[in-house]
């Protein structure tokens, strides 16, 4: 069993002794997400670290989405309670990179792979060398925007 999946366990029973709702409700999501993980697809695995840093990812991506859409429909309330969960998921995930750190990621995997000259088309190839740099620490979304920007 990944160490990050027993610090999610460990923490969540330390979050109902201190009756802390929010963190044991918010912990209890994220483990239900990452059992669904485990039983997809045609067999049951063990999820690493990686992967459960993962699912936290995507799960933090998603309250911070819904806590847009909600202050967006006039309900604070509702994107305060999704913010509050984010900031809970962000404390397991590794530190996320600045907007410069990107930049400069950016910058090096275009060098690196002599994209420069072939603008947009080269977009696929600098993604790929820059998905695993940024796993987890940065939005996909952010990446992408920012090669589109240096490329363009």
């Amino acid at each position: 069993m990944s160490s990050l999946k027993d610090r999610l366990r460990s923490d969540l029973t330390t979050a109902m002794k201190a009756r802390d709702e929010l963190r044991a409700s918010t912990l209890r999501m994220v483990l239900t997400a990452i059992t669904n993980a485990e039983v997809a697809g045609k067999a049951h695995r063990e999820l690493t670290d990686e992967d459960v840093i993962g699912v936290l990812g995507s799960e933090a991506k998603k309250r911070r989405e819904a806590a847009v859409a909600f202050a967006d429909g006039g309900r604070e309330e509702q994107a305060a309670k999704e913010r509050a969960e984010a900031e809970v998921l962000a404390d397991y995930l590794p530190e996320q990179l600045t907007d410069e750190e990107v930049a400069a990621l950016v910058a090096e995997a275009i060098a690196e792979t002599g994209a420069a000259a072939d603008g947009m088309k080269a977009m696929g190839r600098v993604m790929g060398v820059l998905q695993p740099r940024v796993k987890g620490r940065a939005d996909g979304g952010v990446v992408a925007a920012e090669v589109r920007r240096q490329l363009g």
